[in-house]
């Protein structure tokens, strides 16, 4: 085995991956960066507190402010643990949809399984404005599935090719955001209201429910799309190297868009359209780590914690005191990247 990779082979499980060897350092960093940034986001706000103060109160070592354990334990950290899940979820997602669809401009948002999942949570919303909380994740997943199994069946031509589920998705997506105008137009002032906060990608008021209700959702399908990196890798080959190789492409791209959908879906019931992070994090973790899946899904992943946990911060920071949903400086980053993507692509 060259010295640029390393083989990990788990004693429960008859796989193993192989890595770049720079993984573990890019993940290292980045892991201690989005920590650095999790524990700033936690002390910034009204009450400020200091970053020290904050890691002492998170380990349970006594503070000069007793009231700090409350501001952090039960206002302000649950945010920035879902911001993070959130951008888990999304970038996972985006890694997925890319490689099944051999295409690096495609993302959920683009795809339409993004737009199912806003539609069905908005629909939930308007019209049943009491529903729990606990609800939304499955509501926005069987929106997501719905489009998405449409997407496949009308891709569907002797098969599913990656240009066609693009192609169908593009579609889809503007036909579910027809759709969840309709919903806003005709719904009631305050639930309205509500719906376009959300719609904007904001976790503000996110509580421990929040973090409970997503944390499945992420760790269960996050671990499925670990196991099915090679598949990936394989069907980045094309569909015709792949049979080649004895993959069952159409039962291994379904399991792939399958968990792609309920990451993206939980994602988005939990905090709203937060665009561009399923775009921007599988590339900005080739660039660090290259295309093997094995290593850019884990790279990817904490790249998408990171940007929405900093997008949430520099909303509360950069106009304050007015509060910008992270959804807007995710966008206001991604539509610029996107554009430049479209011109590095553009062969």
């Amino acid at each position: 085995m060259s010295k640029q990779w390393l083989v990990i082979r788990p004693k429960v499980l008859p796989i193993s991956f192989h890595l770049d060897r720079r993984v573990p350092v890019i993940l290292s960093i980045l892991t201690a960066i989005t920590l650095v940034a999790m524990v700033f986001s936690v002390g910034y706000g009204e009450y400020p507190i200091s970053p020290i103060d904050v890691v002492k109160t998170l380990l349970g070592i006594p503070t000069a402010n007793g009231d700090y354990a409350f501001i952090i334990n039960t206002l302000r950290l649950p945010r920035t643990i879902v911001a993070f899940l959130v951008g888990v979820g999304l970038a996972i997602a985006g890694t997925i949809t890319q490689g099944i669809t051999r295409n690096p401009l495609a993302a959920p948002s683009i795809i339409g399984v993004n737009a199912g999942a806003i539609l069905a949570a908005v629909t939930l919303l308007i019209l049943l404005p009491n529903t729990p909380v606990s609800l939304l994740p499955f509501a926005a997943f069987g929106g997501a599935l719905t489009v998405s199994l449409l997407i496949y069946l009308l891709a569907w031509q002797g098969g599913s090719s990656p240009v066609r589920l693009i192609l169908v998705g593009i579609g889809f997506s503007l036909i579910a955001g027809a759709l969840t105008d309709i919903m806003i137009t005709f719904g009631e002032i305050n639930t309205v209201s509500q719906a376009l906060v959300w719609l904007a990608g904001s976790v503000y008021g996110r509580s421990w429910s929040q973090v409970f209700s997503l944390i499945p959702w992420i760790v269960i399908f996050g671990l499925i799309a670990l196991l099915l990196t090679r598949e990936l890798n394989t069907l980045n080959l094309g569909d015709e190297v792949a049979r080649g190789l004895g993959s069952r492409v159409e039962w291994q791209r379904g399991l792939l868009l399958l968990t792609s959908v309920a990451l993206a879906g939980a994602s988005v019931a939990t905090a709203g359209a937060v665009g561009f992070v399923g775009l921007m994090s599988p590339h900005l973790g080739r660039q660090l780590v290259g295309a093997s899946h094995e290593g850019l899904l884990p790279v990817a992943a904490m790249l998408g914690g990171m940007l929405v946990v900093v997008a949430d911060l520099l909303g509360r920071v950069l106009f304050a005191p007015l509060e910008l949903p992270c959804g807007i400086i995710t966008a206001a980053i991604g539509a610029p990247y996107f554009v430049y993507l479209l011109i590095s692509q553009r062969k």
